[in-house]
C-alpha cells in the first residue's frame, strides 16, 4: 500500500514538475519580444483639439479620434460599475486573467466545435488593455497567451484604478466616440455625471460591437444588450432587481443635438487651423488635445458675414439675371423631381423652389415640402437679362420674361413692407448666387486681434480666403501711405500740390506714362488734403516724385503693406499687390497713433495639461497675480509696441481720412454720423475695389472683385461696391456703443482753414474746417499766402512772426 501511495505521489510530483516546466516553457517561449508594457505609464491618447471664439463658444474641433480624457476619479461610480458588470465582474480580485472565465470559455468553445462559430474569449479588462494598447486583434492561441503574459505584468506595474482608467478612456464605442466621456456626449448629449443607470448600461453594452448595437438602426438588439447589462448590474448589487426591471422597459433615446454654443466662422477657423499646424505640426493639432482661445468676436462675425453677403448680392442684382439653376423634366411630378436636386452651395439660408405657374403679374413657386408661394412682378424687376460687357437686357414688364414653368431657382422670404401695404405671407424674392466675391476683416487697432473675418461669399462654394490669401492691387487705398511719407517730409494737409497733366518718359521702347484722375479733369493747385479726399491721382504722383519713391517704399514696408515695393512711380497709385489683412493692419497702425501691431487670430494655446504653450500678448504683468481686488488701482501694463509713425503724423492722416467720409469719395458713409475715417480704392478698369477704414477703436477692410480678374463694370468703384459693405458693418458693429472721438496728440494744434485753399480761414468764414498741424507748421492767411513762394521747398523765416514755414507747394 505504501508502495502504491509512493508511486502515486511520485506521479503527481512528476506531473506537477512537468506542468510547472510547461508553464515556464510557455512563459519563456511566448514572453520573448513582447511590447514594453511600461510605456503605458506615459499614456497620452489622441485627444480632440478644441478651438474657441473669444467668448468661449466652440469654433472648431480637430481630431483623428474624438476623445475626451477623463481621470478615473471623475468617472461616476455608476458608470464604472456598469462596465465592470458587463465586461469583468471579478476585475478587482483576479491577477489579470480570470480562471473561471477561461474555464467557461473553454467549455463553450468545445461545444461549438464544428459549428463554424467564432471562438469565444474570456478577456478581462486588463487583457483588453493589453490587446488595445500593445497587441493585434487577431484570434489565435498564441496571441491569447501573449495577452495573458502581458496582463500579469501590467497588474504588477499598475493599480486596478489605473488600468480601469486606461480602458475607459481608450475603448471605441461607436458614433465616432473614443472613451466613455466622448460617447456620453455623442449618444446622449450629457456629461458622464448626468447619465441615468440605463444610459450607463447602454454604453457598457457597446464594447462587444458598437455597430451591432446601433440604437438608431438596431434598436431591438441595442435594448436587449442594454437589458442584459442591467441584469448583471442587479446581480452585482449595483441596482435593485426591481429598478433594473423598470429601467429595461425604457427605449434608448439618442440625443445628438449639440447644446454647446457654436460660432460659424469657417474662413476664420481654417486660417486658425493653418496657423496651428505652423505652431505645433499636424500631429500636435490632431492628437494633442490643445485648447485654443482665438480673437474672434461672434457678434462682429455675424455682422461681417451678413454685411458682405448683402453687399455682394446687391452688386450682382445691379448687373442682371444669369438664368435659373436648372430646369425640371416636364413629364415628372415637380415635387418628386425637386426632391432629387442637390442644393447648390452659395445659397446660404435661401430656399430651393421650382416655378409651377406663370402669369404676367407673378410666378407661382413650389417647395420640396409641397408648400407653394409666389414671386410678384415687383420682385422680378431687377432680373433684366445679363449681357456681356456689363450691359443688361430690356426692362421687365412681365414675369414670363424672367421665369418659365420648370425653372429651379433660389428664393428668399419677402417680409418688409412696400409703402403702407405689407407683402402677403407667401410672397418671395427671386435670388441669385453672386458671381463676384470678396472679403471683410475687422481688427482691434490697439492689439492686432482679428475680431471678425469672412474670406468669401460661402466657404462651401470656395475655401479660398480672399482676406489673407488673395494678393491684389489696392489702387487708391494705397494713397495714404504716400501722403504719410509726405507728412513726414515736412508737408502739411494744407500744402498745395499742382493737379495738372503729368507725363514721364519710361525709357527706350516703353512709351510715355500719362496718369490721369478718375474724372479725366485737372484742378490746378489744391491742398494736399483734397488729394486724399477726392482721390486725385495726379497730385499723388507729383507728391511721390517730389519726396522720392524710396520714402514711399520705406513707409509701405515699415507698415507691412508689402515686403519689397518696387521703386517705380506707378506704385504710388497702388499698383503693387497686397492682401486685405495687411492693408487693414496698416490703417490700424494709423488710427492707433503710429504703434506697430501684428494681426493675430490666436490669443492663447494650452496643451492637454492646461499649460500655456503660446500667447500672443507676451507682456509680463507681475502685479496681476493678486489674491483679490481690495480697491487698489488696476495694474498698468507696459506699452512695448514699436513706433512706426510719429503720433502727430498719424493723427494728421486720421483727420484727412475722416475728410474722405465727410466730403470725399466715401461721403455716402457720412450719414452714420459717427467718427469714421477711411479710403476707397479702385484699380484700372475697376478690376479690384476696396474700402479700408476705421473708428477710433476698430479697423475694417473690405475687398470686392472677381476671382478671375475682370472689370466690375462701368461706374463701379470702391465707393459703390465695398463702401456700402463697410457702412453696413459699422452701422451694426457700433450700434449701442459709446461714441468716442479720435484721440488728438498733445503736440497737434487744430486751426480753422479754408478746405479749398488750405489757407487760414477768415473770421466768419462758413466753409472752414479744423485742420491738424504740428508745431510751427500752421498756414498763413490768404493774403500772406499769395506773397509766399510757389516752388516746393522750405520757406525762409517769415518776417512777420519769425516762424519757419513748412513746404508750401509742389508745382
Amino acid at each position: 500500500m505504501l508502495r502504491v501511495l509512493g508511486y502515486l505521489t511520485g506521479c503527481f510530483l512528476l506531473c506537477g514538475l512537468i506542468a510547472v516546466g510547461g508553464v515556464i516553457w510557455v512563459f519563456w517561449t511566448y514572453g520573448q519580444g513582447l511590447p514594453d508594457y511600461t510605456q503605458l505609464e506615459d499614456y497620452a491618447p489622441p485627444i480632440t483639439t478644441r478651438v474657441h471664439a473669444g467668448d468661449g463658444s466652440l469654433l472648431a474641433e480637430y481630431a483623428v479620434q474624438r476623445r475626451v480624457f477623463v481621470p478615473i476619479s471623475a468617472i461616476p461610480k455608476m458608470v464604472r460599475n456598469a462596465f465592470l458588470a458587463a465586461e469583468d465582474q471579478n476585475f478587482y480580485s483576479h491577477p489579470g486573467v480570470d480562471p473561471m472565465g477561461v474555464a467557461r470559455a473553454i467549455v463553450t468553445n468545445i461545444r461549438n466545435l464544428g459549428k463554424g462559430r467564432r471562438p469565444e474569449g474570456a478577456s478581462t479588462i486588463t487583457q483588453q488593455v493589453a490587446q488595445n494598447f500593445l497587441l493585434t486583434k487577431d484570434v489565435s492561441i498564441k496571441r491569447k497567451i501573449r495577452e495573458a503574459i502581458i496582463s500579469f505584468r501590467i497588474e504588477r506595474a499598475f493599480t486596478k484604478d489605473q488600468i480601469l482608467e486606461l480602458y475607459l478612456n481608450e475603448i471605441y464605442l461607436g458614433f465616432g466616440a473614443y472613451g466613455v466621456a466622448s460617447a456620453s456626449l455623442n449618444y446622449f448629449n450629457k456629461p458622464l455625471s448626468e447619465l441615468a443607470p440605463d444610459e450607463a448600461a447602454f454604453l457598457a453594452a457597446l464594447p462587444k460591437g458598437p455597430n451591432n448595437y446601433n440604437p438608431i438602426t438596431k434598436q431591438a438588439a441595442a435594448v436587449a444588450r442594454r437589458n442584459y447589462v442591467l441584469g448583471r448590474m442587479a446581480e452585482d448589487g449595483v441596482i435593485s432587481v426591481e429598478y433594473a426591471g423598470s429601467l429595461s422597459e425604457r427605449p434608448i433615446r439618442v440625443s445628438r443635438e449639440i447644446s454647446t454654443a457654436i460660432t460659424e466662422a469657417p474662413y476664420f477657423a481654417e486660417e486658425v487651423r493653418r496657423e496651428l499646424v505652423g505652431h505645433v505640426g499636424e500631429d500636435g493639432l490632431y492628437k494633442n488635445g490643445l485648447s485654443v482661445r482665438t480673437t474672434l468676436d461672434p457678434r462682429l462675425q455675424v455682422i461681417a458675414r451678413a454685411s458682405l453677403r448683402a453687399g455682394l448680392v446687391a452688386y450682382d442684382r445691379r448687373h442682371g439675371w444669369r438664368g435659373p439653376l436648372t430646369r425640371l423634366d416636364a413629364g415628372t411630378p415637380w415635387q418628386e423631381s425637386l426632391a432629387k436636386i442637390a442644393v447648390p452651395p452659395g445659397g446660404g439660408d435661401w430656399s430651393l423652389a421650382t416655378v409651377i405657374a406663370v402669369t404676367p403679374e407673378q410666378a407661382e413657386i413650389g417647395f420640396v415640402d409641397a408648400s407653394t408661394g409666389v414671386i410678384s412682378l415687383a420682385q422680378l424687376k431687377w432680373a433684366r437679362k445679363w449681357l456681356k460687357g456689363g450691359n443688361r437686357g430690356p426692362q421687365i414688364k412681365s414675369a414670363g420674361q424672367v421665369l418659365e414653368i420648370g425653372h429651379v431657382v433660389f428664393v428668399s422670404r419677402k417680409t418688409e413692407d412696400l409703402g403702407s401695404k405689407p407683402y402677403p405671407g407667401a410672397t418671395h424674392r427671386l435670388e441669385q448666387v453672386p458671381a463676384i466675391n470678396g472679403a471683410i476683416i475687422a481688427i482691434d487697432p490697439h492689439t492686432g486681434r482679428v475680431l471678425a473675418m469672412t474670406g468669401g461669399l460661402d466657404f462651401a462654394l470656395s475655401e479660398f480666403n480672399r482676406a489673407t490669401q488673395a494678393s491684389r492691387q489696392p489702387g487708391s487705398a494705397f494713397k495714404p501711405i504716400v501722403y504719410l511719407a509726405g507728412l513726414d517730409n515736412g508737408f502739411t494737409p494744407s500744402t498745395r500740390i499742382l493737379d495738372a497733366p503729368f507725363v514721364i518718359d519710361q525709357g527706350a521702347g516703353q512709351g510715355k506714362w500719362k496718369p490721369a484722375n478718375y474724372t479725366k479733369k485737372f484742378y490746378g493747385p489744391s491742398p494736399m488734403r483734397l488729394g486724399i479726399e477726392k482721390s486725385r491721382n495726379l497730385m499723388t504722383v507729383r507728391l511721390a516724385q517730389t519726396i522720392g519713391m524710396e520714402s514711399v517704399a520705406v513707409q509701405a514696408e515699415r507698415l507691412g503693406v508689402v515686403d519689397n515695393l518696387p521703386r517705380h512711380l506707378s506704385m504710388s497709385l497702388g499698383a503693387g499687390e497686397t492682401t486685405l489683412m495687411r492693408l487693414t493692419a496698416a490703417y490700424a497702425m494709423i488710427v492707433n497713433g503710429g504703434k506697430k501691431i501684428t494681426p493675430t487670430l490666436i490669443d492663447r494655446i494650452q496643451d492637454r495639461t492646461g499649460a500655456t504653450v503660446f500667447r500672443h500678448d507676451m507682456r509680463e504683468c507681475l502685479d496681476c497675480q493678486q489674491g483679490g481686488w481690495f480697491g487698489q488701482d488696476p495694474p498698468q501694463l507696459p506699452d512695448i509696441r514699436e513706433k512706426v509713425i510719429e503720433p502727430g503724423t498719424a493723427y494728421q492722416m486720421v483727420s484727412m481720412l475722416q475728410g474722405v467720409i465727410q466730403r470725399g469719395t466715401g461721403r455716402r458713409i457720412a450719414e452714420l454720423k459717427l467718427p469714421l475715417g477711411g479710403k476707397t480704392g479702385t484699380t484700372n478698369k475697376s478690376i479690384d475695389t476696396w474700402f479700408v477704414g476705421f473708428s477710433p477703436d476698430l479697423a475694417v477692410g473690405v475687398f470686392v472683385g472677381f476671382d478671375e480678374p475682370r472689370s466690375l463694370g462701368k461706374r463701379e468703384t470702391g465707393s459703390s461696391v465695398p463702401a456700402p459693405i463697410f457702412k453696413e458693418f459699422m452701422r451694426h458693429a457700433l450700434d449701442g456703443q459709446s461714441v468716442v472721438p479720435f484721440r488728438v496728440p498733445s503736440e497737434i494744434a487744430l486751426m480753422r482753414v479754408n478746405p479749398a485753399t488750405g489757407f487760414a480761414a477768415l473770421p466768419g468764414e462758413r466753409a472752414s474746417i479744423l485742420e491738424a498741424f504740428k508745431p510751427g507748421t500752421a498756414p498763413p492767411t490768404a493774403e500772406v499766402g499769395r506773397r509766399l513762394p510757389t516752388i516746393g521747398g522750405n520757406v525762409p523765416l517769415d518776417a512777420e512772426n519769425s516762424v519757419r514755414r513748412p513746404r508750401r507747394g509742389i508745382y
